[in-house]
């Protein structure tokens, strides 16, 4: 009976590895990756100590140890081992962020993975694998795009490191990315990426200016620099969600006898319109664009990651005058971790 229960069970973990190949290969591939990062990171103390380190980057360091330790203090995020190392990344990109949509719908591609559930993008360590899912993905009609993420969090599976590239970053943004990435390790909802992702950048933007302010006032140097910044994204943000209702609603009109190439052309017009009349919006910094035109995948990131800082921001002074803290703590009890 023993033997039967332990071939039945073996003969279902064989037949669930085969349906799911794809998923363990993938999951392989990451998680080596990830565990290469980790194992290749050092503490920050050995770059600390190292007189040929440039004292600029020490500076960041420091800087992102007290960023860690207010995050924790003040706002109430976990304590974790996440960024007491760093991983050198020597000059080079090192994860590659796929992002699919439909081409005449605001629908983004969605997969799914365990554990956090369904989610709108697929990260890779090698950039020909995203190279290849772009290009399967095209084949199948979608709108692709690869971006190189400045950040992420593995939400408590492996010990997040800092990253080289992030010592390129200004005390503000450095501060919102850090902040950005210590929620996901305190609140994250499965299945629910856009509110992950929305409250994330709304915490990390936000509270960047209340440690701006405490560490060196609010009529510094690091604080303008950061607000202005932070003000041209919102301008700029708010735009290209204005156009992504236009672009919404452009796709709705379309009847079911709409040639493709009516629907291409219509598309092209509507984006063009919404990038050129970028350039009239008021902005402290000219912002550089690619020379290409975006596709839907651009539209939708703005969507997952602004489209609901509003409604936190009407709910963080509303119900918890302003407290950052408490609308934390709120969001903990209401959102158990995964």
């Amino acid at each position: 009976m023993v033997k039967k229960i332990f071939w039945g069970l073996g003969f279902l973990l064989l037949v669930v590895l085969v349906w799911n190949w794809q998923l363990v290969v993938y999951g392989v591939r990451q998680g080596y990756g990830q565990v290469n990062m980790v194992w290749n990171a050092k503490p920050i103390e050995e770059f600390l100590t190292n007189p040929d380190f440039p004292d600029s980057l020490k500076a960041k360091l420091r800087l992102i140890q007290e960023i860690r330790q207010y995050a924790i203090d003040s706002l109430g995020l976990k304590d974790t081992e996440n960024y007491k190392t760093l991983f050198d990344q020597k000059g080079e990109e090192i994860m590659w962020v796929v992002q699919a949509c439909e081409p005449f719908q605001l629908k983004a591609k969605q997969w799914e993975f365990p554990v956090v559930g369904t989610v709108p993008y697929k990260g890779f360590f090698e950039k020909q694998k995203a190279l290849d899912e772009r290009a399967k993905l095209e084949a199948e009609g979608y709108d692709v795009s690869i971006r190189n993420p400045g950040g992420w969090s593995t939400l408590g599976w492996f010990t997040d490191p800092i990253l080289s590239g992030m010592l390129k970053r200004n005390e503000g943004d450095l501060a919102s990315l850090i902040i950005h990435e210590m929620v996901h390790a305190t609140i994250f909802v499965k299945d629910d990426v856009d509110f992950n992702e929305n409250l994330a950048s709304f915490i990390g933007d936000t509270s960047a200016y209340y440690f701006l302010a405490s560490k060196y006032g609010n009529a510094s140097a690091e604080f303008t620099q950061y607000w202005q910044e932070d003000q041209d994204y919102r301008r700029y943000s708010k735009h290209i969600l204005r156009g992504t209702r236009a672009l919404d609603s452009l796709y709705q009109s379309f009847s079911d006898t709409a040639s493709v190439a009516t629907k291409k052309q219509a598309k092209k017009n509507i984006i063009e319109k919404i990038m050129v009349s970028a350039d009239t919006l008021n902005l402290y910094t000219t912002r550089k664009t690619s020379g290409r035109l975006p596709n839907n995948t651009y539209f939708m990131s703005y969507h997952l990651y602004q489209a609901k800082q509003n409604t936190f921001r009407l709910e963080l002074d509303n119900e918890f005058d302003g407290d950052l803290r408490k609308y934390l703590q709120h969001l903990t009890q209401k959102h158990p971790f995964l």
